[in-house]
């Protein structure tokens, strides 16, 4: 299923689903497959592969399976059984950058006129 609108399911779907915008599973909802979309919201069931900018699992949601997102929000109560892989990150610095960083500030304050 091919989407460039929201999308809300209340019942259940097997299959793959592709939104450009945000795709919502009501707390009836089970998917079993793959979803690509902008955004994800859970609260009913997931079982399958999600990739999305940003992913939300509700208190009753539940997902099983690969999350690829930039961000990973599971409120309490949420279930989430998987592997999850951030995308969309800057690398962590480096203890060899934070040093340059250091002594740069250092030679910006010790100059006087």
């Amino acid at each position: 299923m091919n989407l460039s609108c929201n999308l809300y399911v209340d019942g259940e779907f097997e299959g793959v689903i592709h939104s450009k915008k945000e795709v919502n599973i009501g707390k009836n909802g089970h998917i079993k497959g793959d979803v690509t979309t902008k955004r994800l919201v859970v609260q009913g069931y997931i079982e399958g592969s999600v990739n999305a900018a940003r992913v939300e699992i509700k208190a009753a949601g539940r997902v099983s399976g690969t999350i690829e997102s930039a961000e990973l929000v599971i409120e309490a109560k949420g279930i989430f059984e998987g592997n999850s892989v951030v995308t969309d990150v800057s690398p962590a610095p480096t203890t060899q950058s934070l040093t340059n960083q250091e002594t740069e500030v250092e030679k910006l304050t010790i100059k006087k006129d």
